[in-house]
C-alpha cells in the first residue's frame, strides 16, 4: 500500500503536500491495509480494509487532500471519494479536545 500511495502521489502534483510515512503496526490486524490520517489541531482517522493498489491509493490521497484543506479534519460526506466509504475504523479527537 505504501508503494502505491507513493507512486500515485509522485504522479500527481496535487498530492505534493501530503506526507506518506510508514508505521510498522496500527494494531488493526483484522482491518489491513490501514492508514492513519492526522494533522496538528485536527481530528485523526484510521481507515482500513483496503486492497493495496492504485485505485485505493488514489481514493485515500484524494480524501487526505480534502482532509488537509478542512478546518479541523472533518470532510463532508458528499466530498468523500467512493473508494474510502466503508473504510473508516476510528476517529481520534485532537490533543486537548474536551467534550462539554
Amino acid at each position: 500500500m505504501v508503494e502505491a500511495l507513493r507512486q500515485v502521489a509522485a504522479d500527481d502534483p496535487a498530492f505534493a503536500s501530503i506526507a506518506i510515512e510508514e508505521m510498522p503496526c496500527l494494531f488493526a490486524c483484522q482491518d489491513f491495509c490501514t492508514v492513519h490520517l492526522r494533522a496538528p489541531d485536527k481530528v485523526g482517522y484510521v481507515m482500513g480494509r483496503f486492497v493495496p493498489g492504485e485505485e485505493a491509493a488514489q481514493a485515500i490521497l484524494e480524501y487526505a487532500r480534502a482532509y488537509a484543506d478542512s478546518d479541523w479534519g472533518q470532510v463532508p460526506f458528499k466530498q468523500w471519494p467512493q473508494g474510502v466509504k466503508g473504510h473508516f475504523i476510528t476517529r481520534t479527537p485532537p490533543a486537548g479536545f474536551v467534550v462539554e
